[in-house]
């Protein structure tokens, strides 16, 4: 935490400019991923995909922690993080700027008094299609059903989101390109059903 994460962080005092410049190697596109914990999902994209930039968000110290570890450990300069809120980071992000955002098994705050603590509201899927690039895509996972059906109506009263599912295979299946996380693996062990939810941003 005091010394690479100092690193990688990024500076939100500053205006945020040509995102692929926070790279020291050329970058054709940033992706971003809310609340990654241990960063597992968000270090194996890294390693396979050295032309593109990743930025993580995660407010826990102990995800942040094992994260900062693992990517010393493999020297990867693609990935530049933020250790706080994800609001702030959407704030400072320019219009049209990602490729893709990412947001895997978030904690669902099942209670029915705790809905508004879910990051899925419709400010915050606004503030994601603000930053995404036309065609960009919003991608969600959960294996809470109530909150996969939350997250879709919400999403959908967006206007510039549409669903790209075309059957059910689309949202049961992982996407092709998904390494999966600790939390899908616990899922599936425990019997449960994640839902896959893919959603693109109207040009």
């Amino acid at each position: 935490m005091n010394t690479v994460l100092p690193r990688l962080a990024l500076d939100l005092a500053a205006p945020p400019g040509d995102l692929r410049l926070l790279y020291p190697n050329p970058v054709e596109e940033i992706r971003l991923e809310i609340g990654f914990g241990g960063g597992e999902y968000m270090i194996s994209q890294a390693r396979a995909l050295p032309q593109v930039g990743f930025i993580g968000v995660e407010p826990f110290v102990n995800g942040m922690a094992k994260a900062l570890a693992a990517l010393a450990a493999h020297s990867l300069s693609n990935v530049r993080l933020h250790h706080g809120d994800a609001t702030d980071l959407l704030d400072w992000l320019s219009p049209d700027s990602l490729a893709r955002v990412e947001m895997l098994y978030p904690d669902p705050w099942p209670k029915r008094r705790h809905w508004k603590r879910r990051i899925v509201q419709d400010n915050s899927v606004m503030a994601i299609a603000r930053v995404l690039r036309p065609g960009g895509e919003f991608r969600f996972a959960s294996d809470v059903a109530h909150y996969a059906a939350w997250t879709l109506g919400h999403v959908l009263r967006c206007p510039q989101f549409e669903w790209t599912a075309e059957r059910a295979d689309d949202w049961r299946r992982p996407w092709p390109d998904f390494s999966g996380t600790r939390y899908e693996s616990k899922a599936i062990d425990q019997g449960r059903c994640p839902c896959y939810l893919t959603f693109r941003k109207r040009s």
